[in-house]
């Protein structure tokens, strides 16, 4: 019984673990998606400001070229994160599986235990019923 509550902590500790792992990467895709967002916004304001939004022209803004890079790397992270989110969902998903399925198992262990114990005492009360009509059943002689 030990080793099962042992085994049971440690899958909830796993199943936490996961959890922790998907709002880590929840969290660094929308870090990632607002900063995309906040150099798009640079990038319109630093056309606007030169004038010119045709990225070959000779004209277009450097510091807008490089934002746009910045800009493509973040989107294309957070597409590798998004495959790193449906992984560690599927293994949060297996985690809270291999729980459910020892939790189950004690609890299937629990009611046969009571239905154990159920029956020890019922089979004690008879006994001492037993005894008692055994008893009355003399004084009445």
């Amino acid at each position: 019984m030990k080793s099962r509550e042992t085994l049971i902590r440690l899958r909830r500790f796993d199943v936490d673990e996961h959890q922790q792992k998907v709002a880590d990467i929840e969290a660094m895709i929308a870090d990632f998606r607002q900063m995309a967002d906040d150099l798009e916004r640079q990038i319109e304001v630093e056309q606007e400001r030169a004038g010119v939004s045709d990225v070959n022209h000779y004209a277009y803004p450097t510091f807008a070229k490089a934002a746009i890079q910045r800009r493509e790397n973040l989107l294309a992270s957070i597409g590798d994160l998004e495959a790193k989110l449906d992984s560690a969902r599927e293994d949060l998903a297996e985690a809270f599986e291999e729980l459910k399925k020892v939790e189950l198992i004690q609890e299937r262990d629990a009611e046969r235990n009571r239905v154990y114990a159920s029956a020890i005492e019922q089979s004690e009360l008879d006994e001492i019923g037993r005894i008692s009509d055994m008893g009355l059943t003399r004084e009445s002689h």
